[in-house]
């Protein structure tokens, strides 16, 4: 349920942060959201934690996939957002473009692809993806204490704030909001990593 993890994001990370909001103009930007995300056409299988831990490879290198229990039907960007926007690979903006290319370069091959419409999805899919992981390193982190998790906002913010600064977010109040979390002193820019 895409307003579960938005509010998730909302109580276990936006709300420990002390940056101040509107609730109910907080609530509507949310409300608006879900629509545009269950909008997303998507027949596909959606994996919904695809990133590089979950991916193995057999005795003769052929990859193949675990930790998939989550996994139902919706729209792909959802896996790319998920794959490319993982905060603790730090992909650079370069190889994620590239990536994105070979992406819809195979898919063409079994559906038909709107490029314009797939990126302004997958920019849609990606404002999703960073604020549930958020919410995710919120809860496992600030309140559970685990350390994987603590370590791993600070680069999830950077990918929020690269989001952002790239016009990732077309919800006003929103983008308001997360503009103000990303420019906290506690999560300061972090430097480039090449890749």
């Amino acid at each position: 349920n895409v307003l579960f993890d938005l509010n998730y994001f909302k109580y276990c990370f936006l709300k420990t942060t002390g940056v101040e909001f509107h609730e109910l103009k907080l609530e509507a930007a949310f409300h608006l959201m879900a629509q545009d995300i269950v909008a997303i056409p998507g027949e596909a299988f959606m994996y919904r934690d695809f990133q590089a831990r979950n991916i193995m490879l057999d005795k003769d290198g052929n990859p193949f996939f675990i930790d998939f229990q989550g996994g139902r039907r919706g729209p792909v960007q959802y896996d790319v957002a998920s794959f490319l926007w993982q905060a603790s690979a730090r992909y650079s903006k370069s190889l994620r473009e590239d990536l994105i290319k070979t992406y819809m370069a195979s898919l063409k091959q079994y559906i038909e692809v709107n490029v314009k419409q797939f990126r302004q999805n997958l920019k849609l899919a990606v404002l999703f993806r960073i604020l549930q992981v958020l919410g995710a390193y919120g809860f496992r982190g600030y309140f559970e204490r685990k350390k994987h998790f603590l370590e791993s906002i600070p680069p999830a913010i950077q990918n929020l704030r690269d989001l952002l600064q790239d016009g990732g977010c077309p919800y006003p109040y929103l983008r308001d909001v997360l503009t103000r979390l990303v420019g906290l002193p506690q999560f300061a820019p972090l430097p480039e990593k090449p890749v």
